[in-house]
């Protein structure tokens, strides 16, 4: 018990963690107890409706819409024990101090607790932004009163996301699928995820070709003799690149001047160039400078530990929270990129430290935030203290992921007040005559960088995983104007164009924030709810929606626009922000968008509509479930329009032709858990319904009489006739498989003759590809089309020929990947027996019709792979795991980096742990309780 000679205070925190911490600098005077989250809510369900409220129409809403929006709060069953226990402290104290965290939900949290401890001795709010003794020593010192502004913005978004949840869910419910939710931010985003899909499953492929040369100078240099420059311009008109091309037709973009090489065009153009002379025409050199990059705010922070670190955004948040309650990292959850006085000094001491005095810029660096509508905290993240401790210093105190994510941390505010990377920018452009007498011009560009400055310590990723980075070199010779070069070698080079990278975490967060939708204390949740909702599914990295999440939207968009509007959803948050900073009413906003105003205010559209009850309940007869629930793909070569309908046991596939009205169940297929929806085209449908449906008649055997059908089976799709079967070949499709192909299938085996012995020759398309044998003797063929053309002297000529254990060595790789990011497993694209398969050497995934295993880019073969990965092992015979790269060990960054500017460090490659630890505990929840 307290003694009556001394005032005691109690203080009270959100989580036990940070109460033990915040303990430990505070005296025998102060008690400190944790809430343990928020203590109040609304209610979730009738059951959480208190007895003397049930008999009220507005109750299970939980807001008393007729009389001010006045919500009904709840103590949740699992915080009521926990309530009673602070009742009691707060008889037996003098003052308290609500030490929640200085946002908007720790500003309603400390309002909670007021309003249900109810006490009688003087309660002040203490506030801080990290938890050192003299960060919690100044708080206690200089308390302030609860900023009811920012109370009433947090209230009435909880008030306006439960209207919009409780009014168009049931919407929902009824036209799609029952339990379904909709939310004012969560529809949001999922409809930006959906609207990429969209542009995936619209995406055609082009084909384009170019030059790639390699150059060198005639005569001894010092430096670098060879270069490569690639084709830019023929008879003085640019060559098409991946950005000339419609990405919904993969036809040149109408208007466009540019040449479209194609491979014969290309690899004939590098004939004519053989032997020719090449001059440089010009040369520009400009300098090249870089400002480092601002400390972390929220969302930089969840963008680069999911690139860098391959961290969800939970995980990123759980981690900092655990980091942040412990004294290691400033609050994290900040708009934020200030840095505090104290802070800038301690960085520029560690900085003339660590890499010398000539890294510290004449001035501190400020920065200035760019996020829309920026509030919440006051400073952007760092490390905690008046003298940051180094990675090193903190390693044996941290688990791994804690440790990679301090380290993060400290590169980035450290290189945040260091000098700028300098150097030079060289481009140079090339011609050549070719004997056609074209006029061909060639480019080429290099960057040195002389002075890396705050790239000693840092380099940000990005979200295209074949962007080079920015600490690369590129070193080209000391060229000048009118200077000969010879042509080591010209190769025509192929490439694809790819439809643009699904979202990840880390792109959806960046999304969110350009567009001014949600805020640092969300952006978390928003991930969580999608993917816990089942609308979007995560794949490696990639976010990917399902068909359910596409009938949401649909109907979302077309009779609700501005629901999903995202002009509209970041308005609603700048009123809000108006609200937290008193400069406009809680009442008037909610009642705008509610129940509607000819003047406007939460929104013009919905407001002149009636408001939000009006619009959902008016509308509601004019959507046609039917039509919400079914997702156009295309026209088939039938006149049949496919589409896949959302049906209660899940999505399946539909055909129908445009004169029936009557639909057949063998027009109906199911789809495969799993599938993306982009990987729903025309050749995968077709294999779906023959799966489904059974066979696709081709016609009869002229031979003999029996009808020829296509049909799908385990090893994929084949033709039968009769008795006969006979696989497809790889490089034919179902839909366009012809009658007389599928007879020249069934023809196989072929019997290509016989030898001098009488001994008989065939020609068989086998497991491993297709081969003529004699007796156990077999040889490989070139192509399936030798198995119809190969004749019997080709044939004892091959079998003739010695069977060497060479013909038999495995096939060398088409392309080195690099390291799975989710793996670190080296991965290699091979070329089997159905086609290229990329490979992690445990796990195996064969490339689509659509991808090439030039254009396949790392981040797709890792998605690929973990699908795999997720099914299991498979059963067949396994190979040994490719061996793991070798790992760098993590720096304590003591010592500035000592290697040459062209090579990263080893945080900028990858941020590496110091030691093995069991994963970090789950922080204590901030979620909403309700009793």
């Amino acid at each position: 018990m307290p003694s009556d000679a001394r005032t005691t205070r109690l203080v009270i925190v959100e989580s036990p963690s940070k109460a033990k911490t915040i303990a430990g600098y505070l005296g025998p005077d102060y008690l400190v107890e944790a809430s343990i989250g928020h203590v109040r809510d609304l209610p979730r369900n009738a059951a959480d409706v208190p007895a003397e409220y049930e008999g009220e129409a507005w109750a299970k809403l939980g807001v008393n819409v007729d009389n001010g929006f006045e919500p009904l709060y709840v103590v949740s069953a699992d915080r009521k024990q926990q309530i009673a226990k602070l009742r009691k402290l707060a008889r037996e104290v003098d003052e308290i101090f609500l030490a929640t965290d200085e946002d908007r939900e720790g500003e309603a949290i400390a309002w909670h607790l007021i309003e249900t401890i109810k006490p009688k001795v003087p309660v002040k709010r203490m506030v801080f932004h990290e938890i050192t003794k003299p960060a919690i020593q100044a708080a206690v010192s200089n308390p302030r009163d609860i900023d009811r502004d920012l109370v009433d913005a947090q209230e009435a978004r909880r008030i306006l996301d439960r209207l919009y949840g409780y009014e168009v869910s049931p919407v929902l419910w009824k036209k799609v699928r029952p339990k379904l939710s909709a939310g004012r931010v969560q529809s949001v985003a999922t409809r930006i995820v959906v609207e990429r899909e969209r542009q995936r499953m619209a995406f055609r492929s082009a084909e384009y070709w170019d030059i790639l040369a390699t150059l060198a100078v005639q005569g001894r240099i010092d430096g670098p003799r060879t270069f490569q420059a690639t084709l830019i311009a023929l008879g003085g008109d640019r060559v098409a690149t991946g950005k000339d091309f419609e990405p919904t037709t993969g036809q040149v973009k109408v208007g466009s001047s540019v040449v479209h090489l194609d491979e014969s065009g290309a690899r004939g153009l590098a004939a004519r160039l053989e032997g020719r002379p090449f001059t440089v025409t010009r040369v520009e050199e400009k300098p090249y400078r870089r400002r480092p990059y601002a400390p972390f705010i929220t969302s930089t922070l969840q963008q680069e530990a999911a690139r860098k670190l391959r961290f969800s955004s939970s995980q990123t948040m759980r981690t900092a929270q655990k980091l942040y309650e412990n004294g290691y990292i400033t609050y994290m959850r900040t708009d934020s990129v200030n840095l505090s006085e104290t802070a800038i000094a301690a960085a520029r001491r560690q900085i003339a430290d660590l890499y010398g005095a000539g890294s510290v810029p004449p001035q501190p660096r400020r920065y200035t935030t760019k996020a829309k509508n920026a509030q919440e905290a006051h400073e952007a993240i760092r490390p905690a203290g008046d003298n940051f401790r180094t990675p090193g210093e903190v390693a044996k105190e941290l688990n791994t992921d804690e440790f990679k994510l301090y380290e993060l941390i400290w590169r980035r505010t450290i290189a945040s007040q260091m000098t700028d990377a300098i150097g030079n920018s060289v481009s140079i452009r090339i011609r050549a005559i070719s004997t056609a007498q074209e006029e061909v011009d060639f480019g080429a560009s290099g960057k040195t960088i002389t002075d890396p400055g705050f790239l000693r310590a840092y380099v940000e990723s990005s979200d295209d995983e074949n962007a080079e980075a920015e600490d690369a070199e590129r070193r080209l010779p000391n060229l000048v104007k009118d200077q000969p070069l010879d042509a080591e070698e010209l190769n025509a080079v192929g490439h694809h164009t790819s439809p643009p990278a699904r979202y990840t975490e880390a792109s959806l967060v960046k999304a969110l924030e350009e567009l001014g939708i949600g805020r640092p204390s969300t952006y978390e949740s928003i991930m969580r709810t999608i993917q816990d909702r089942g609308y979007v599914e995560k794949r490696g990295q990639a976010m990917v929606p399902s068909f359910l999440a596409f009938a949401v939207i649909g109907l979302l968009e077309g009779h609700y626009p501005r629901l999903v509007d995202y002009n509209f959803t970041a308005a609603m948050e700048g009123q809000l922000d108006d609200i937290a900073s008193g400069d406009h009413t809680q009442l008037d906003f909610l009642t705008s968008f509610y129940f509607g105003s000819q003047t406007g205010g939460a929104d013009d559209e919905i407001a002149k509509a009636g408001g939000l009850k009006k619009m959902v309940t008016e509308n509601l007869s004019a959507i046609d479930a039917r039509t919400v629930n079914s997702i156009p793909l295309f026209t088939d070569e039938q006149g049949r329009l496919v589409v896949v309908r959302v049906g209660r046991f899940g999505p399946y596939l539909q055909r129908q032709a445009p004169d029936s009205a009557e639909e057949s169940p063998e027009d109906r297929a199911s789809v495969p858990e799993g599938l993306a929806p982009d990987e729903l085209t025309p050749e995968k449908v077709e294999e779906l319904f023959l799966a489904g449906n059974g066979d696709k008649t081709l016609g009869d055997d002229p031979a003999t009489g029996e009808t020829v059908v296509v049909k799908s089976g385990r090893y994929g799709p084949y033709v039968q006739s009769g008795e006969r079967s006979s696989s497809l070949f790889k490089t034919q499709s179902t839909q366009t498989l012809t009658l007389e192909q599928a007879l020249q299938l069934l023809s196989l085996p072929r019997v290509v003759g016989k030898d001098a012995e009488g001994n008989e020759i065939v020609a068989r398309n086998g497991r491993y590809g297709p081969y003529i044998a004699r007796g156990t003797d077999s040889r490989s063929l070139a192509n399936e089309d030798q198995l119809f053309t190969v004749t019997l002297d080709e044939a004892l000529t091959l079998l003739a020929a010695p069977k060497t254990r060479q013909a038999r060595a495995a096939k060398p790789p088409l392309r080195e990947m690099g390291n799975d990011p989710a793996t670190e497993k080296p991965l290699v694209i091979k070329d089997g027996r159905f086609g290229p398969y990329v490979t992690d050497g445990e796990f195996n995934a064969s490339l689509r019709r659509d991808q090439t295993p030039e254009e396949l880019t790392l981040q797709q073969a890792s998605e690929m792979l973990a699908e795999k990965r997720a099914k299991g092992p498979a059963p067949a015979r396994k190979r040994a795991p490719a061996k793991k790269a070798a790992t760098k060990a993590a720096t304590d960054g003591a010592t500035p980096a000592k290697k040459a500017p062209a090579k990263k460090t080893a945080a900028a490659k990858k941020t590496t742990a110091a030691k093995k630890a069991a994963p970090a505990k789950k922080a204590a929840p901030r979620k909403a309780t309700t009793s």
